[in-house]
């Protein structure tokens, strides 16, 4: 194996992996360096993949416990939480195997172990020294801590404890009313767990539409969840049988104490950039350790950035886009990413999901608009499903018509999202999707008929 390359990438994670791979099909000579046994980063081992998989087999259960007898169907149920948690460790494990058949078939260069820049055309791996004439960043990010709240992935845990707990706890406290939270709040709740969501903010999901927002916490609280929005955890202290939580309103007053069998930290993720070698051979970060970039280039001539470690949503998507554009570029050609059009998505039941601006931001920048809405519960096929929860928003420039924003919550929204992406990515106006027919009886009706509610011609009682 030649210890010179084209390209060096640190990290196997969405946005290294597929920037080797994609560098690998335009010719370049890759090495990907993972300390991680397996490739796949975060989203893969420990975050996106096997959250989905047990949501995905949480909400078969609760739908067999609580929905089956009124769709006509008597059924019992009895949850095998290790056949569930193996269930998950084989999907990962299949995936992960597969970036490294894609690695083999791209001719790309795994290596295992810790990379560390030692100047700007050479890679240290664990005393191996990789001489590379470009070399990417794609370390991603690691879990934010609170001050004074140890987590031991035992009881006071992070994601990715809590995708490997071994019983369904009694009492759940969830620090962080964002996406990993909810997601792995509802997870557990749909096991039994009764699940108590703090947050700091006085709404849930920072940065989403407040309506969503809004009607997101009102059909949870309904499932079972509970919500103390305003308020922030102030310490957690370890008893023999069970954990004491107190926490106090954002702003000041009155402390509450109450017990919990196990505590979920989820207030965020920040960039994981210590101990990359980025001081010694110059490249600027901010004081959050996020490097600065310029179209992905770092200050330092050769070295680039991708994926969390930088500006910009800490999605793994949009890292995937990352990788590939530098990759694109590297090699000579026109890489180029529109964060504009990257979609955020819950995965909680129902999804929420959006893409573009919200009405807040179109408000602040003095931009005018329009919006059209359009309810699941007056879609047919939501109404056969008995999944009626939530809506569909359009926003769209009040002037030219062009679709500025999406906001849906609602039955497979995660999917439906995309529509809109690659509407707004051709500049498409709301009267565009307006006029463009759609299969009956779908869900993606709903985007439809939102889309007739911009200029007022939904058809919606």
């Amino acid at each position: 194996m030649s210890d010179t390359y084209d390209l060096v990438i640190i990290g196997g994670g969405p946005g290294g992996y597929n920037c080797a791979i994609r560098a690998g099909q335009l010719g370049l000579k890759v090495a990907c360096v993972e300390t991680r046994k397996t490739l796949g980063g975060t989203c893969l081992n420990v975050g996106c993949i096997p959250s989905k998989a047990l949501l995905h087999a949480t909400e078969l259960y609760e739908a067999a416990e609580k929905d089956f007898e009124n769709l006509g169907i008597d059924a019992s149920v009895k949850l095998n939480l290790p056949n569930m948690m193996a269930s998950k460790d084989k999907t990962v494990d299949q995936l992960t195997k597969g970036i490294e058949y894609l690695f083999k078939k791209n001719k790309v260069d795994h290596i295992k172990g810790f990379g560390k820049i030692i100047d700007a055309g050479t890679v240290d791996v664990d005393g191996k020294k990789l001489k590379a004439k470009n070399i990417v960043i794609a370390t991603g990010s690691e879990v934010a801590t609170l001050p004074g709240i140890e987590i031991d992935e035992d009881r006071i845990v992070s994601s990715t404890g809590a995708l490997e707990l071994d019983k369904v706890p009694g009492k759940m406290v969830v620090i962080g009313g964002g996406v990993i939270g909810l997601e792995l709040g509802s997870v557990w709740r749909r096991l039994g767990a009764e699940v108590t969501v703090v947050e700091f903010l006085d709404h849930i999901l920072p940065g989403m539409d407040a309506e969503v927002q809004k009607t997101g916490k009102r059909i949870l609280k309904k499932q079972g969840m509970k919500f103390h929005t305003g308020h922030k955890v102030t310490g957690v202290e370890k008893l023999k049988s069970k954990l004491k939580v107190t926490m106090e309103p954002s702003k000041g007053g009155d402390t509450t104490t109450f017990d919990a069998d196990v505590v979920l930290v989820s207030i965020g993720r920040r960039a994981y950039t210590d101990g990359l070698g980025l001081e010694a051979v110059g490249v600027t970060t901010d004081k959050r350790g996020v490097i600065e970039t310029n179209h992905f280039k770092t200050n330092v001539p050769g070295i680039w950035a991708v994926g969390d470690c930088i500006k910009g949503p800490m999605l793994a998507h949009k890292a995937e886009e990352d990788g590939v554009a530098v990759a694109e570029l590297i090699a000579g050609k026109a890489g180029h990413v529109n964060y504009d059009t990257v979609p955020g998505v819950v995965y909680t039941k129902p999804e929420m999901a959006a893409v573009g601006q919200t009405e807040q931001e179109l408000k602040d920048a003095g931009i005018p608009y329009k919006s059209g809405k359009f309810i699941f519960m007056a879609n047919s096929r939501a109404k056969a499903n008995h999944e009626t929860d939530g809506f569909v928003k359009i926003l769209a420039h009040a002037e030219t018509d062009e679709i500025l924003g999406a906001h849906m919550i609602g039955p497979m929204v995660g999917e439906m999202i995309q529509e809109m992406c690659v509407a707004m990515e051709f500049k498409a106006a709301a009267e565009d999707i307006a006029r463009i027919c759609h299969a009956h009886p779908t869900l993606s009706e709903a985007v439809r008929q939102a889309a007739m509610g911009v200029n007022g011609w939904t058809m919606q009682s």
